[in-house]
């Protein structure tokens, strides 16, 4: 299946639902920082991520409890790949450069990393 992008919003949106697991539109608007949207507005977000894959919902009479269908994981690798490819021309060496250069990561980012590439290192021995 394929993944689609989300929009700023959408996205917010779906943090909220991958962090509640389920809930109704309610339980969403609690998590949203003021000044919140208008209900109707987040109503209609959420709709728009059903039909694009991302939720799913179970119905109480009037009411929907959402769920996600596709998991934070998921949309995470998406992102990522979309990212590398896009802008790093599927280059992690190109990425990681970019955020040395930037100065995103200090010296502890830098020894993690290192312990990662040694872990790796072991396992293909």
């Amino acid at each position: 299946m394929e993944i689609k992008d989300l929009t700023k919003a959408e996205e917010q949106l779906m943090q909220i639902v991958w962090q509640i697991e389920k809930g109704f539109i309610k339980d969403v608007m609690d998590f949203l920082p003021d000044p919140k949207p208008a209900y109707n507005t987040v109503s209609t977000i959420i709709r728009i991520l059903e039909v694009k894959g991302f939720i799913g919902h179970e119905a109480f009479g009037k009411a929907h409890r959402y769920y996600a269908l596709i998991s934070k994981e998921d949309y995470k690798r998406h992102a990522t790949e979309k990212l590398l490819g896009g802008y790093f021309e599927n280059s992690v060496e190109r990425m990681f450069s970019f955020f040395v250069k930037e100065e995103k990561m200090d010296v502890s980012d830098v020894d993690e990393i290192l312990k990662m590439i040694s872990k790796l290192k072991d396992k293909s021995k």
